[in-house]
């Protein structure tokens, strides 16, 4: 049985690594060449900037914590820009440049499976962020993804109260190669499915706003408009293209999201997004810095580390780290989002929002 954890330990004794030793002028012959072979270089690589979180969150909270453990060590970023294609060339890269470990947030779960066996085959270790890359991955950090659908789903309802059996909701889903997108998609299924009519669904490739607009548009005039009492969006971005749409449809009904960016928090101030789902980007990225460093010192990880095992589509069993996801809602900013660290109130109520945020107890 998998089981969730909020957060894991620092590793102890973190401070005292001696990582990545430089030959000094009376060391032995062959102690530089040892000293590169010790070095600790690890390759991070993300798969996009147009989620708002990989480049404000991640990246700066996954290089920092390699830093703490490994102060020498050395990181190589890249960001596939949504292509498959160039992030299995990065991947390449990486491995050309030495880096010993990989940190990889797949933008194809399964097109990048080669490129994984080709750096286990290398003796490169790698560690699945947030999504699950198929092939011989090490390890693995994410939040239970299920869960997140089940909650999205739930709260969904919630704000539909009796409504639900009067009408139809549209659902948007993630990208169909996101691993992650169908798990979403399996969780809120299983709240919704039986009760709530669903009038049309889609998946959304590339997890794009703009194709979210043109989807939500086509179900308003496909359903009409006061047929449709609420609807599922998988993440924020989805939301902010689904928002415009109704919107222009004049409508206001209860809409999802996932990922607490900073414009569905204004959104929920004004009532036009009902909640996300926050997954603190700190602890997932600290943990997945902290399997790299043990990985790339040749470490065994520690169970604390790895408490369950997940299976990937491509059978393999993979040793990671579930966390545990909240709703946020507008009764609940300023206990999330706000004392999380993610935004002060002063970057949510903006002058355009000082109203509702005064409303909401913010200000």
């Amino acid at each position: 049985m998998t089981r969730t954890v909020r957060g894991v330990t620092a590793l102890a004794g973190a401070a005292a690594l001696c990582l990545g030793a430089v030959a000094t002028s009376g060391a032995a012959p062959g102690s530089t060449a040892q000293a590169a072979q010790n070095e600790i270089r690890i390759g991070l690589l993300l798969p996009e900037s147009k989620t708002t979180r990989y480049e404000k969150f991640d990246r700066p909270y996954i290089e920092q914590k390699i830093k703490e453990l490994a102060p020498e060590a050395q990181i190589d970023y890249y960001n596939a820009a949504e292509s498959p294609t160039t992030q299995q060339q990065q991947v390449n890269t990486a491995l050309a440049k030495g880096d010993k470990v990989l940190i990889l947030d797949a933008v194809d779960a399964k097109s990048i499976q080669s490129s994984v066996q080709k750096a286990h085959d290398a003796g490169v270790k790698v560690v699945a962020y947030d999504r699950l890359a198929q092939g011989p991955v090490d390890a693995y950090v994410s939040y239970d993804n299920r869960k997140v659908g089940e909650l999205q789903g739930q709260a969904l309802l919630d704000a539909l109260g009796d409504r639900a059996e009067s009408g139809q909701i549209v659902m948007h889903n993630g990208s169909p190669t996101d691993p992650n997108a169908a798990e979403f998609k399996a969780g809120a299924h299983s709240v919704l499915d039986g009760k709530v009519k669903i009038g049309k669904e889609y998946d959304t490739p590339n997890w794009d706003p703009n194709n979210a607009n043109q989807q939500m548009s086509g179900a308003i005039s496909s359903l009409g408009k006061d047929n449709i009492v609420g609807v599922y969006s998988a993440n924020d971005g989805l939301a902010a293209g689904i928002a415009t749409a109704l919107k222009a449809a004049g409508m206001n009904v209860p809409l999802t999201g996932q990922d607490a960016q900073l414009d569905a928090i204004q959104r929920i101030l004004l009532g036009t997004q009902t909640i996300t789902v926050e997954k603190p980007y700190k602890p997932e990225a600290d943990i997945a810095a902290e399997m790299a460093v043990n990985l790339a010192e040749g470490k065994e990880l520690p169970d604390s580390l790895t408490p369950t095992t997940v299976t990937s589509g491509s059978g393999q069993k993979v040793p990671a780290t579930l966390l545990t996801p909240v709703v946020v809602n507008k009764d609940n900013i300023k206990d999330t989002v706000v004392k999380d660290g993610l935004y002060t109130v002063e970057e949510i109520c903006t002058p355009t929002y000082a109203s509702a945020c005064k409303e909401a107890g913010l200000q």
